[in-house]
């Protein structure tokens, strides 16, 4: 079902979720957020409020409606989220059913500021095309009767990432040191 690119960008999502630890709670006092969070566990490097990263991503990532493992999915603005929200997809299950793993979503035991992994997220867009969702929610046991808006997915797009790099690099050390192809091909071999 998936091609080889995804089953490795998956194993490394799984690999670093199962790392991570289960609550906010184990990471002290602090309360983790969903896009610092969603950075770390994706690799998309934005920054700011949730609902920016759908503008930033403009010219440095893919972007799309079509789920994707390790694509961040981008929450709008609303009346609950007023900064958005993202979640990293860890797993697709249908064309209308994926997981995700997401920070500062559901309150756990009163609390907010905690990690969920791999919790379903349904797509009842009239239009299939993910702009529209209902989400797991961790108090009732059971996917939200709320429907929320989605801007889209955004891809952790390797070679668009190895492009950025090759950019910012000064230009004597890309005629004098280029990339190892090692690089080059996991980053191709990625983007697929």
């Amino acid at each position: 079902m998936f091609g080889r690119s995804a089953r490795l960008v998956m194993v490394m999502l799984l690999a670093m979720a199962t790392a991570l630890p289960a609550t906010a709670q184990e990471f002290g006092a602090q309360r983790l957020q969903c896009a610092p969070f969603a950075r770390l566990l994706s690799g998309i490097q934005l920054f700011g409020d949730a609902a920016g990263w759908w503008g930033q991503a403009l010219g440095r990532y893919a972007r799309g409606n079509m789920p994707k493992i390790g694509a961040a999915m981008v929450f709008k603005p609303g009346r609950k989220m007023q900064v958005g929200h993202v979640a990293t997809v860890t797993g697709i299950v249908s064309d209308r059913i994926v997981k995700v793993t997401h920070a500062n979503w559901s309150p756990i035991n009163g609390r907010r500021g905690r990690v969920e992994t791999d919790v379903q997220v349904i797509d009842v867009s009239a239009a299939n095309d993910w702009s529209s969702v209902r989400v797991w929610y961790a108090p009732i046991k059971a996917v939200g009767s709320s429907a929320h808006a989605v801007y889209g997915f955004v891809y952790p797009d390797a070679a668009a990432q190895l492009a950025s790099r090759i950019e910012r690099a000064p230009s004597e050390m890309l005629t004098e040191a280029p990339l190892p192809e090692t690089d080059i091909v996991a980053a191709t071999e990625i983007a697929d």
